[in-house]
């Protein structure tokens, strides 16, 4: 028997002799206490003695007796298809089995995959530079050359956009006014080539753009391409990188009034003149789960894509987060990932994939301690700030977990601290036919195991 399919058990009564009640229960009773918290199931029975007294052969081990159910929770309708598991981090016995083995659409929770990816390659430290190049075979031209960083900002000094200590492109312009000492600007080349394209997945939907939730993806962009660059959703461009030169146009103000604005490439004869850094892209993880910034996602999933010798392309994200997530021994079988977001419907990760990972994150090592960090707490922070009201407000402050939306599906994955005290990690995936009610059912499930704890029943 699969260990997913761990919880109480009923025993099979074999009779070999004569015995009395008692002596039935007693043994019954050692069965339960041989098992002891082995998540592997029991091939060997247990045999009779001299005395002729009955075995009991186990169908599955069973730690101890079950009895806290959340059947009716579980069965509500407005969880859909649904699918979910619920681990105890601590034994690794899987309490809670629905389709936990099967891959799935994660919506947002895979920003929890493109997250420790970052960090076991890229480090917590790492950083992002935008350059500015000129080239003396093309005097009053410059080139404006994108890392991957959608946090560079238009904002004014002293201010900040949705990315707190964003680099400006202010810093850029002064730099190289001083570097070019009035010398007239004709042309602005932007260069976004280090991602190449598509620029959009064809699964995702084309709303996630027009309301705000996406940008196209590119190398070379301004707050994440919005229109405002102090709110989280806002609408987006078709032409980041050309608008990422617009912005930079107005930032150097006299010198490139009359400068044109183009798409190119950086010649290799050019030279850098002027360079701005990225935060830490820790500080890029803790904003991304909290909010769940798809743009930062793709960014960080190409990035992560360059540094384990891919391409940076759509394509090559399922093989680039595999690899880097190797590390953590937990076994990818059965995962497509189509970008880094979660915005694909055609993503595919089991729930037990999550419950076994976040027993590795909680663990801390490859610099995970920035995801525990940055994970959204029910009824305090982030996307999970206004769930887990009314029924479920005692809940509030033991679930930490990223949530996930998107057209045919709800999710949450993440880390219970039990009533009990157990240590949970789990995923619910609310799939199909869903609205946004979905996200009070899954609040009353997740809330459920909260209160049941190590007595969770699988029945």
């Amino acid at each position: 028997m699969s260990e997913t399919k761990q919880g109480f058990q009923y025993f099979k009564q074999v009779a070999i002799g004569a015995v009395s009640g008692l002596a039935l229960l007693a043994l019954i009773i050692a069965g339960f206490g041989l098992s002891g918290g082995s998540s592997a199931p029991t091939s060997t029975s247990t045999q009779a003695g001299p005395s002729a007294a009955p075995s009991v052969t186990p169908s599955a081990s069973a730690s101890s007796l079950r009895t806290c159910s959340v059947a009716e929770q579980a069965a509500d309708p407005l969880l859909g298809s649904m699918q979910a598991v619920v681990m105890n981090a601590t034994t690794d016995e899987i309490l809670f089995d629905r389709g936990a083995t099967t891959p799935a659409a994660t919506a947002s929770a895979l920003k929890v995959l493109t997250a420790a990816a970052a960090l076991t390659t890229l480090g917590p430290n790492y950083r992002v530079d935008t350059r500015v190049y000129s080239d003396p075979a093309n005097p009053g031209v410059i080139y404006l050359v994108g890392g991957g960083d959608p946090t560079l900002s238009r904002t004014a000094p002293g201010t900040q956009s949705v990315y707190k200590d964003a680099p400006k492109l202010s810093t850029l312009a002064s730099t190289v006014n001083s570097r070019l000492a009035g010398t007239a600007i004709k042309q602005i080349v932007v260069d976004a080539s280090l991602f190449p394209g598509p620029t959009w997945e064809p699964t995702w939907e084309r709303s996630e753009q027009t309301q705000g939730y996406m940008s196209e993806v590119s190398a070379l962009q301004v707050d994440g391409d919005r229109d405002n660059p102090q709110q989280e959703t806002s609408k987006r461009s078709t032409t980041p990188a050309k608008r990422a030169g617009a912005w930079f146009k107005k930032a150097l103000g006299s010198i490139a009034s009359t400068a044109t604005v183009v798409e190119g490439k950086t010649p290799t004869t050019a030279t850098e003149i002027a360079k701005v850094q990225s935060a830490p892209i820790s500080n890029w993880i803790t904003h991304m789960l909290q909010v769940s910034d798809n743009t930062q996602a793709e960014a960080l999933a190409r990035l992560v894509s360059l540094d384990q010798g891919y391409d940076g392309s759509f394509s090559s994200i399922d093989a680039a987060i595999k690899k880097a997530l190797s590390v953590t021994g937990v076994d990818s079988t059965g995962i497509v990932l189509k970008d880094g977001s979660g915005l694909s419907s055609s993503n595919a990760v089991p729930p037990m994939y999550f419950a076994k990972l976040f027993k590795v994150i909680m663990g801390g090592a490859n610099n995970f301690t920035w995801i525990m960090q940055g994970l959204p707490v029910a009824g305090e922070s982030g996307s999970l700030a206004d769930r887990f009201k009314g029924d479920f407000v005692d809940a509030n402050g033991k679930i930490a977990a990223k949530t996930g939306w998107i057209k045919h599906g709800y999710t949450l994955a993440g880390v219970i601290t039990a009533k009990d005290g157990t240590k949970l990690t789990f995923a619910i995936y609310a799939l199909g036919n869903v609205t946004d009610t979905a996200k009070k059912a899954i609040d009353a499930l997740a809330t459920g195991f909260y209160r049941c704890g190590n007595q969770l029943s699988n029945q």
